[in-house]
């Protein structure tokens, strides 16, 4: 192993050993000659050098300047990086929720750790595990944790890297990183390689393209095909993890067989427990009012990534500043989150008459919503103009729902035909502010009626998925009569929901035109003045897991910090409801 560490130095600074014993050789020559040469010979050589000395420097610092470009791959060099583990410095029990995702990438660990043992009884280690998820969740993190539990070189690339206009160019890399990870693996007993965006290089093959652009994809990939499992005459402990942001199913099915990616490791949002520790650990990092709850923040994340909590702490910090205040309050970061889920608000000009029916609108959905919706609580309303909305009110989950049930779908249903059952009411005609919540009723009751067998005829099957010419002209229109039904049923629900407490709409209206903007306080209080209790749970969600002890709990964790999962997008949810512009 010794000499597989010193052949391993040679090849990384063998430029340097060179210019350095080109320059002892141009120093030390020159004066043992001009040792014996005359005095007058040896002042002669030394002003003329001495006088060309500039241009001789110039020269050679280009010479080895392309020297040294050339060799690092030229002005398109492939940006692969090896990090030491010990650098990387990132363990388990330094990250931030990832609890399940941890238990799976803790085995791999353990895999690499006992492959003598492994190979004793015939057993070979992983050859790869594959990352998923959403983007900001902490697959890049866990990978590099891995490597530092590992204790094991880690050889860092993304996939785009591997793509140029040159033909061959990607499976030639592909092969300079399996070769220089397997003389890693020699000298230190096993490697990882990391591919970001590993979609990049592994999605399906195209067999025909008829510009031809697919092929260079498909050489690079099946390169990458033959060093993770192929006819390689020599094996390698190297383990390769790929992190993806994409479906499964866009992979190539050869690249996720057994034998490549053997692991399939699924990275998620966090839950309402590591929300509230995320919170705990950016927060950790400013100035913040410590009577803050947590908990609360946690519950009004429902679906954020640890990048979205990250962002909203920083929007906080920004507005805290620009509010002239010494530290971040629960208003700052209220109001962080409803400037990066809502948009910033503005103040349009309107007339009297029309700021009036929008806030009846808004009002209309907002008590449809707290008092229907048998999973969502409303956390503002406002009147001011935000992201292409006239009127907004912003509703989420009181937990985490993962499977919807039909109850949540009517609920949603009310919720958007709250703000046309308002107007109807009172107005008793309706403005073009409906047209975006009839677009989400519409395609809500359609999901319902056509693909999850919600409707009333017994229709059992998704009818969305069957081209339309291969669906009978009575089996269409019953569909779409139903779907009909089912958004005129609701309309008729939310009118006499609204009719029966009508009292609560036009106070609501009220207070929005005062106020312009009710936060949850607000919104609590005034239900509360109408005999309507609160209904947003505080502290862990009763379908929250029991925690578990965690077999690497105990590792020791070296310098000060705690690192949380790295960056994500929001879930397809119906969050909110307003008035369209």
């Amino acid at each position: 192993m010794f000499w597989f560490k010193l052949k391993i130095f040679f090849k990384r600074y063998w430029l340097g050993l060179v210019i350095t014993a080109v320059v002892m050789v141009a120093v030390i020559f020159p004066i043992w000659y001009l040792a014996g040469v005359e005095e007058n010979t040896r002042r002669y050589i030394i002003s003329m050098n001495v006088a060309s000395m500039p241009w001789m420097v110039l020269n050679t610092v280009i010479f080895v300047g392309f020297l040294y470009l050339m060799q690092r791959g030229g002005f398109s060099a492939f940006k692969k990086s090896k990090v030491d583990a010990r650098l990387v410095n990132i363990r388990f029990s330094d990250i931030v929720g990832l609890e399940e995702a941890k238990r799976e990438a803790w085995e791999v660990v353990q895999l690499i750790k006992d492959r003598t043992r492994v190979k004793a009884i015939g057993g070979k280690i992983l050859k790869g595990a594959l990352l998923v998820g959403p983007p900001g969740c902490g697959k890049t993190l866990l990978a590099k944790a891995v490597a530092t539990e590992a204790g094991v070189p880690f050889l860092s690339v993304a996939g785009s890297e591997f793509v140029e206009v040159f033909v061959g160019v990607g499976a030639s890399r592909v092969r300079k990183l399996f070769k220089q990870a397997a003389e890693y693996a020699k000298a230190h007993g096993a490697c990882i390689i990391f591919i970001d965006e590993i979609e990049v290089i592994g999605r399906r093959r195209i067999l025909h393209d008829a510009f031809g652009g697919g092929s260079e994809t498909n050489s690079t990939q099946n390169q990458l095909l033959v060093e993770m499992d192929g006819l390689s005459g020599e094996e390698a402990n190297i383990i390769v993890f790929g992190a993806t942001n994409a479906l499964e199913e866009m992979l190539d099915e050869a690249l996720l067989r057994p034998g490549r990616f053997d692991r399939k490791i699924f990275v998620g949002k966090p839950n309402l427990t590591e929300r509230e520790q995320i919170f705990g650990y950016y927060l950790g990092k400013v100035n913040y009012d410590r009577s803050i709850d947590l908990g609360r923040l946690a519950r009004k994340a429902v679906g954020n990534s640890p990048a979205d909590i990250e962002n909203v702490v920083k929007e906080s910090a920004l507005i805290a500043v620009r509010n002239s205040s010494d530290k971040i309050t629960y208003k700052d970061i209220s109001s962080a989150i409803e400037r990066i889920e809502l948009g910033v608000a503005h103040r349009l000009i309107m007339t009297p008459k029309e700021r009036a029916r929008i806030a009846c609108h808004e009002a209309g959905h907002l008590v449809a919503i707290y008092l229907s919706h048998p999973t969502d609580d409303v956390f503002k309303a406002s009147i001011l103009h935000r992201g292409g909305a006239l009127g907004v009110v912003h509703h989420m989950p009181i937990e985490e729902i993962h499977a919807p049930d039909k109850e949540s779908f009517v609920g949603w249903l009310r919720a958007s035909l709250g703000g046309y059952a308002a107007e109807r009411i009172k107005y008793g005609i309706t403005s073009s502010g409906v047209g975006s919540d009839f677009s989400t009723a519409a395609v809500m009751a359609h999901r319902m009626v056509w693909g999850l067998g919600m409707g009333k005829s017994g229709f059992i099957g998704n009818y969305s998925a069957i081209n339309k010419n291969e669906r009978s002209t009575a089996i269409t229109d019953m569909l779409e009569r139903e779907t009909q039904e089912l958004l005129r049923e609701q309309l008729v629900e939310v009118e006499k929901l609204l009719r029966e407490n009508w009292p609560i709409v036009e106070r609501f209206t009220a207070e929005l035109l005062k106020r312009e903007e009710l936060d949850y306080d607000e919104i609590a209080a005034i239900f509360a003045e109408f005999g309507k209790p609160a209904r947003m749970l505080h502290g862990v969600s009763p379908n929250e897991p029991a925690s578990e002890p965690v077999p690497w709990a105990q590792t020791p964790v070296p310098g000060p910090g705690v690192r949380t999962q790295a960056h994500a997008n929001k879930p397809v949810s119906e969050p909110v409801s307003g008035t369209g512009a």
